[in-house]
């Protein structure tokens, strides 16, 4: 939705000061990636209605390196545990025999 788009346009790194502007459409690469991960799909079988495979799976790359799906990560699921009443980050965690496997 664009509120969701609202709250992960600004972790997003911006266009290289050098060069041509971007001209790929980073809702369509994040909608993308968020396709294929909930699908399970290979990359080189991303609908056409997102941008080109192997321009979404470089941006999912260079996210994934430089900290940037990380980052959305964390804000994604500190405005959630602040929605429902809980500290930002999780203070301790729980393992046991099956989580450890």
């Amino acid at each position: 939705t664009p509120e969701q788009m609202a709250l992960i346009l600004p972790l997003l790194p911006p266009s290289p000061p050098i060069g041509c502007d971007r001209e790929v459409d980073l809702r369509k690469i994040v909608n993308g990636i968020l396709y294929v991960v909930r699908s399970g799909c290979q990359w080189r079988m991303l609908p056409k209605n997102y941008e080109h495979w192997n321009t979404t799976y470089g941006y999912y790359r260079r996210w994934r390196k430089d900290g940037t799906w990380q980052a959305i990560h964390d804000a994604l699921r500190e405005r959630v545990r602040r929605k429902e009443g809980r500290e930002a980050t999780p203070s301790a965690a729980i393992l046991d025999s099956q989580t450890v496997k």
